[in-house]
């Protein structure tokens, strides 16, 4: 077989298995890095860390940027759309299938049990990647101040991840290359900050004056809107929810504030990329075609952005002021999806039980590098027999 052939063969197989088992929003990130980087070794960690940094600094979906980023290296331009494609794939038929259920039959009790014992094991594998990438990432003292400031950044202040990865690569300029470059870059970057939360602000306003009333929900209106919001609105899933939320239900009534919940509910139970809450809107405005076009549009500008930048960034991450930009936004990444992780846990690991799948998960991973997917299956079961009657019963538990 052609080895082209093969090495496209190979990315649709891997990441149609992470789109299937790629639960836990931001968790995601270990799951890629696990079965990518660790265990099939297509790139080094340091490379993995540069297209961490791209993709955080982009607008739209970072994860399905992520895959194709990953694709890309593997198996060139085809490899990054088949990347995308094969991980966005699973994620759509599970979210068509349980919006289709759910209008008919309601919850499934089954799967909100499964999650209950998924959540901390998706975790664990978050804090493994990161702790591993953070040792490769963070070797002296200015890239734990980097890491820690990042972090501080993130959690407490407007800047957002882009902003923060932004001036992060200044600072590496700053500290690597020239000063004078990157204290100017550095300047430059919080004025193109501060455009953007104008604009953003200007976006989120639009459709509130002159009160236009509500939008048709046609399939064009549906793919335009999507588009849109891939291709301008920065800071992955939530912050994108948060401008589709104001948008579906308060600016075009297209969806109830209880049905938009019922979505993200949903969305909970699909593994993937979580603006695939996209196809439920879809569905509940035009059926199957408006799920198809309102995921097809949400992730298109995402395909369009990164395989336009990556031939480029294959010359120019040789240039001596992006190595140095890099030192400094390495640091910086692991240092902002720490503090997503420490959002996470609360949700992830809520009582003692949980919090000891997690630990025990982190200690598996580190003592014997087992297959994340296995990890997974067993945290799904675990939680499915911790909430049944059952056990319950067994135990003397109420």
């Amino acid at each position: 077989m052609n080895e082209k052939i093969r090495h496209r063969l190979e990315v649709a197989g891997a990441f149609l298995k992470l789109g299937a088992m790629g639960y836990g929003g931001p968790a995601i990130w270990g799951l890629i890095q696990v079965e990518i980087q660790e265990r099939r070794a297509w790139l080094t960690k340091e490379r993995y860390l540069e297209g961490l940094a791209l993709v955080q600094a982009l607008p739209g979906a970072p994860a399905v940027q992520m895959c194709i980023f990953l694709g890309y290296q593997r198996a060139d331009w085809w490899g990054g759309v088949l990347a995308g494609l094969a991980f966005m794939a699973p994620a759509f038929a599970i979210m068509l299938t349980l919006t289709v259920l759910h209008s008919a039959y309601g919850a499934v009790p089954l799967m909100r049990d499964a999650f209950y014992g998924l959540g901390p094991v998706v975790l664990g594998i978050f804090v493994v990647a990161v702790y591993r990438l953070g040792k490769t990432a963070i070797k002296d003292l200015s890239s734990i101040v980097i890491a820690l400031m990042a972090a501080a950044a993130v959690a407490s202040s407007p800047l957002g991840v882009a902003g923060t990865l932004l001036l992060a690569g200044c600072a590496g300029v700053a500290l690597h290359h020239s000063r004078r470059v990157g204290l100017s870059a550095a300047l430059m970057v919080a004025f193109l900050i501060a455009a953007e939360r104008t604009a953003e602000s200007m976006l989120t306003g639009f459709g509130t004056t002159g009160d236009p009333g509500p939008l048709s929900p046609g399939l064009w209106n549906i793919g335009a809107f999507f588009f849109k919001v891939g291709a301008v609105t920065f800071g992955g899933g939530i912050t994108i929810l948060a401008f589709v939320q104001d948008q579906v239900v308060n600016q075009f009534q297209w969806i109830t504030t209880q049905e938009f919940l019922e979505g993200l509910r949903l969305g909970q139970f699909t593994p993937g990329p979580i603006l695939m809450l996209a196809a439920y809107i879809g569905y509940k405005l035009a059926g199957v075609s408006g799920a198809a076009v309102g995921a097809f549009a949400i992730f298109l500008p995402s395909f369009i952005l990164m395989l336009s930048i990556l031939p480029v960034l294959e010359r120019v991450r040789r240039v001596a002021w992006v190595k140095a930009a890099m030192r400094g936004i390495s640091p910086a990444v692991v240092g902002t999806i720490s503090v997503s992780i420490l959002q996470l846990a609360p949700h992830a690991a809520p009582d003692a039980f949980t919090a000891v799948v997690l630990m025990l998960t982190v200690l598996a991973l580190l003592a014997w590098r087992l297959p994340a997917l296995r990890l997974l299956m067993c945290g799904g079961l675990v939680g499915i027999l911790a909430r049944s009657r059952l056990v319950h019963r067994l135990l003397g538990l109420p």
